[in-house]
Order: structure tokens, then C-alpha cells, then sequence
């Protein structure tokens, strides 16, 4: 019974945990001990994990972005021993975010590795019914990961920066933190015939900012980092989450899960607890057949569901065409008539009248020019 704590109380440690405050940090808020609050935090991630399990499964999300947040377990990758064990350094987020929706779709939390990047890749293809659009960085792991994950019809671009390397070869300041104001983009089509207009990262990085602001261990420069690896890996699947289900986007006014279809209203933090306690143990959700991405622009679907036909960019038909201009219409010209010369000094009013056509001359505006109308 000396472990056990009130409702208030735990209500009180979930909310201080979803606000990007440290187990410190919650022990002086809350006055819990900091083991107390580790052990129920670290239930709290595992119900958070059957609970996305259960509710992400069988999405139609037809634009997905993805993109990997660093953070660092007990030391910084620099530090790290043969003898620290393989759950000790670097250890990177991969993140699939809906960019409609700004719904995560999954995450995970390993090496940026090939193992670490395929794994996510599967994980992320067994939530999706549709086939999407997708965009990346230029992480190099990714081609061959969405490749066998999603096949090469899968409409995939990379968004590369080349800022960085830039900066340093030309000898200007370091951005390490702040990257310059004129960053030099590359758009490249790697599967399919993606919209290289609408491919972009800026969603999924701006989700890894305000994730950074909701968990703590997270955050650079701090003491706040993970000192275990499944401590870090349940503090990320329980923000993770709260954001989709409690947190509303300030652009859509509404949470992701609302936006995506899969709850119809912002779940309150005492709703969040007890889904989470009571969450029973939700495998994953096994790989389903894709469905044919529905265009956004003009196409025509193909019999049989085949998929659609539709216009891309790119060859020939992308190049400005030469075309001939209109035939024009000819101006009639308007001939200057001299005003007759009056006797008296002064000028004809009606010298702008023109001259009768010569006798034998047909007129070509009867009524106009000639007097009788062309009788």
C-alpha cells in the first residue's frame, strides 16, 4: 500500500509527463519519488503501445512523410565503450507522419541503421490499406527499405538539403542549431511519378520540434536524456500517443485522431489514463493488400482496379510547346482626308466626310458613302 498512489496523483504525474517535464522535475511537482513515477511511467508506455496498436491499423492515409529525430540513451555516441552494450548511444526516432491529417501514423526507436530503418518500414506498411505518396530525406537507407516494403510502384520522392556542406565548403558561420536563411533544396523522384511540388518534409519536421517541447528526454543540450532504453522507448510511445488523440493542431482545430476519422472528439487526460491501464496486450497489425491511391488531379480509373490513368510531368509534353499564333484579323487603316480650303479662312466641319466613289466604281458600304444608298 506504500506504493500505491491516488488517482490525483497519477492523474497529476500523466500530466506533468506529457508536458515535457523530466521525472525530476515531476518528483518536485508532484512530490512523488522519482522511482515511483519511472515504474509508472514505464506502464504507461507499454499501454500507450497496445493502444496505437489497436486504434492505427487499416489506414487510408494517401500522403506519408517520414523523417528521424536524434536523441542519445546514458551518453552520447562519442563516449560510448564496447562495454556500454549495444542500448547505450545514439538512439534515433523514425517517424511516419499522415501530412493531411498531421496523424503519426509510427514510430521507432533504434540505430540509424539499415536494420533499424527496414524494420520501421514494415511496420509502417502493415497500418496502410492505400498506397501512398511518399517523402523523405536523403537518408540513403530509405530507397532500398520502401522499396521491399512497398514495391517500386510505390510514387516516392526525396527531398535533399544541402545546406550544411554548402556553409562549411564556402567557410561561412556554423548552423549547427540554425541553418541559413537561403537552404538550397533538391527534389528527386526515386519510385513512381511523384508531385515533386507537393513532396516536402516540412510537416514531419515540424512534428519533431513540438515532440522535442513534449518529451523532455528528448531535448538538446539538457539533462533530461534517457539513462535506460525501454524508459526512452516508453516515454516516446506515450507522447506520441497523447499527441494524436489530445492534442489539437491549431491549423486543422481539431486533434489528428479526429482528423483521420478514428475518434470523434479530444480525448480529456482522466480518458487518456484510463485507456491506457486498462489497454490489454494489442499486437500489431498484420500486412494487408494496397489499394489504388485515388488522384488528386484529372484521371481515369482502369478496369478491374487496376489503379488509375492519369498525367504526369516530365519528358516532352513538360517543355514549353512553340506554337503558332492566331491569324489576326486585318485593322482597316484610316486615310487622313485634307479639310478643304474655305474662302473665308475658316474650316470645313464637314471635311471628314468621304468623297463620292468615281462613276463605274462599285461602293462597298452602301447607304454609308453613297448618297442615294446604293440605289
Amino acid at each position: 500500500m506504500a506504493n500505491f498512489l491516488s488517482e490525483e496523483k497519477r492523474l497529476r504525474v500523466l500530466a506533468a509527463l506529457v508536458e515535457g517535464n523530466s521525472e525530476r522535475a515531476v518528483e518536485r511537482m508532484t512530490g512523488v519519488q522519482q522511482k515511483t513515477i519511472g515504474r509508472f511511467a514505464l506502464s504507461l508506455g507499454e499501454g500507450a503501445v497496445n493502444l496505437h496498436n489497436r486504434l492505427a491499423r487499416g489506414l487510408h492515409c494517401s500522403l506519408v512523410t517520414v523523417d528521424e529525430i536524434w536523441s542519445y540513451v546514458g551518453k552520447k555516441q562519442a563516449r560510448v565503450t564496447p562495454e556500454d552494450g549495444p542500448d547505450v548511444g545514439e538512439a534515433y526516432t523514425f517517424v511516419a507522419l499522415d501530412a493531411s491529417s498531421r496523424f503519426v501514423i509510427a514510430w521507432y526507436v533504434g540505430k540509424r541503421d539499415q536494420a533499424s530503418t527496414d524494420a520501421f518500414m514494415t511496420d509502417l506498411r502493415a497500418r496502410l490499406v492505400v498506397m501512398p505518396a511518399m517523402t523523405s530525406d536523403g537518408f540513403a537507407p530509405y530507397v532500398s527499405a520502401i522499396g521491399s516494403a512497398f514495391g517500386p510502384g510505390v510514387d516516392y520522392a526525396q527531398t535533399v538539403k544541402n545546406y550544411t556542406k554548402r556553409g562549411r565548403r564556402e567557410g561561412s558561420a556554423d548552423h549547427r542549431y540554425e541553418p541559413p536563411r537561403d537552404p538550397f533544396i533538391t527534389k528527386r523522384a526515386i519510385f513512381g511519378a511523384p508531385d515533386l511540388d507537393a513532396a516536402s518534409t516540412a510537416y514531419v519536421e515540424r512534428n519533431n520540434a513540438t515532440m522535442r517541447h513534449h518529451i523532455g528526454r528528448m531535448r538538446r543540450l539538457c539533462l533530461a536524456f534517457s539513462k535506460r532504453i525501454d524508459r526512452h522507448k516508453a516515454a516516446v510511445a506515450l507522447n506520441y500517443a497523447w499527441y494524436n488523440l489530445g492534442t489539437v493542431v491549431k491549423t486543422l482545430r481539431v486533434t489528428p485522431a479526429m482528423q483521420l476519422g478514428l475518434t470523434d472528439h479530444v480525448w480529456t487526460i482522466e480518458e487518456f489514463q484510463a485507456a491506457l491501464l486498462t489497454a490489454g496486450p494489442c499486437e500489431p497489425p498484420e500486412r494487408q493488400p494496397l489499394a489504388a491511391r485515388v488522384p488528386e488531379t484529372t484521371a481515369r480509373e482502369l478496369p478491374n482496379g487496376r489503379g488509375f490513368l492519369r498525367v504526369v510531368g516530365g519528358g516532352k509534353a513538360s517543355g514549353e510547346r512553340h506554337h503558332e499564333p492566331p491569324p489576326v484579323a486585318p485593322v482597316p487603316v484610316a486615310i487622313p482626308v485634307e479639310p478643304v480650303a474655305d474662302p473665308t479662312g475658316q474650316l470645313d466641319l464637314f471635311a471628314w466626310r468621304p468623297k463620292a466613289p468615281p462613276i463605274g466604281q462599285l461602293s462597298l458600304f452602301p447607304g454609308f458613302d453613297d448618297p442615294k444608298g446604293g440605289e
